[in-house]
Order: structure tokens, then C-alpha cells, then sequence
């Protein structure tokens, strides 16, 4: 349970364990459940949203960053999984444009607490990435999957799991060791409207 501190302490001291250190990361848990406007969400959902979404992010960074300053090693890098909603945020999404724009903020402090002590810390922000979380959110709202794709790209499709992956991988290689505290938009065009 990456909302839990001793879960997370735990995941990241097996990685070390196994690998004899922590050279990159990338923190990607999130949930996105709500259909409601703000002043009908139950604190509740808010509170189980922002542990996902944000809190989490905080727990995974904290302990990654402690594995990496114990055993420096050059080009540790820190991925760190926002939205476009960081930017654009969708109707009766207040919780979760709120978590992913404290992502964004975690993201982009901890890189300049940190480029200095050699780790780089980044963010993704996806568009509309075809995953079971975005064709239930999808399902639960009653659109069409091809007007969605539509509305959120500029060429008519969903990314896929590999395309974030690959901006992952990229901003944690050497190729990217000039990129600290950037938010890469992997979003078929759609914040460039």
C-alpha cells in the first residue's frame, strides 16, 4: 500500500536489497474514481484520493531518495507520474486535479532540493493513455471511447502504457541528464490547444 509509510519503507529496502542499491525510480500509483462536483465529494473520497495520488508520492520519494544518498551512484533519477490535469483540469475532477498538481509541485521541489546532491527528479504528465483506469472512468461517464480520443488528442487516439514507458526510460537514462524538474507532457498534442 503505497499510502502507508512502513509498506513503502519496506518496498524500497527489498529493491536495495535484491539490487544492492537504488539508481532510478518512478512513482505511478494513482486512482481517479469521481463523477461528482466538489461540493458533493465526501471527504472520505478526498482524503483516500490525495493518499494515493499524492501522498504516496511523497512516501516513494522520501525512501528513494534516502536509498540514493546512501549509496550515491552518478545519473539516479526520480520519475514521477503527473497528469494533464496538472495543467487542464476535466469537469467533476477537483480531488484528482488537486493530487496531480501537487505532484507537480513535490516534483519540481524536491529537484531543486536535490539536483545539487546528484539525483534528478522529473515528471511525466500523461494524456489520455488507454489503461483500465481511463475505459472505466470512461464507461462510468457514458461516452463514446472515439469522441474522447478526439477531444483529448490531436490525432484521434488514446497513448499507450509503452509510450509512457518510454518516456520514463528516457528520462532516467543519461540522454535526459540535462532535464531536472521538467513535466513531460506524453499527451498526443492535447495541451497544445
Amino acid at each position: 500500500d503505497v499510502s502507508k509509510d512502513a509498506d513503502v519503507e519496506a518496498m524500497v529496502a527489498k529493491a536495495v536489497g535484491a539490487y544492492g542499491g537504488l539508481d532510478f525510480a518512478v512513482n505511478a500509483a494513482a486512482i481517479e474514481f469521481e463523477v461528482d462536483y466538489l461540493a458533493d465529494l465526501a471527504e472520505d473520497d478526498w482524503d483516500r484520493m490525495l493518499d494515493v495520488n499524492l501522498k504516496s508520492i511523497f512516501l516513494c520519494m522520501k525512501h528513494e531518495i534516502n536509498a540514493m544518498l546512501a549509496t550515491p551512484r552518478e545519473g539516479s533519477a526520480i520519475v514521477n507520474i503527473a497528469s494533464t490535469n496538472s495543467y487542464r483540469p476535466q469537469p467533476h475532477q477537483s480531488a484528482y486535479t488537486a493530487s496531480k498538481f501537487g505532484v507537480l509541485g513535490l516534483t519540481k521541489s524536491a529537484a531543486v532540493d536535490y539536483a545539487p546532491r546528484g539525483i534528478r527528479i522529473n515528471a511525466i504528465c500523461p494524456g489520455s493513455i488507454d489503461t483500465p483506469m481511463l475505459r472505466g472512468a470512461i464507461a462510468k461517464r457514458g461516452r463514446d471511447p472515439q469522441e474522447v480520443a478526439d477531444r483529448l488528442s490531436l490525432i484521434g487516439r488514446f497513448g499507450t502504457v509503452d509510450e509512457i514507458a518510454a518516456a520514463a526510460l528516457w528520462l532516467c537514462s543519461g540522454a535526459a541528464g540535462f532535464t531536472i524538474g521538467h513535466a513531460l507532457a506524453v499527451d498526443g498534442g492535447y495541451l497544445s490547444r
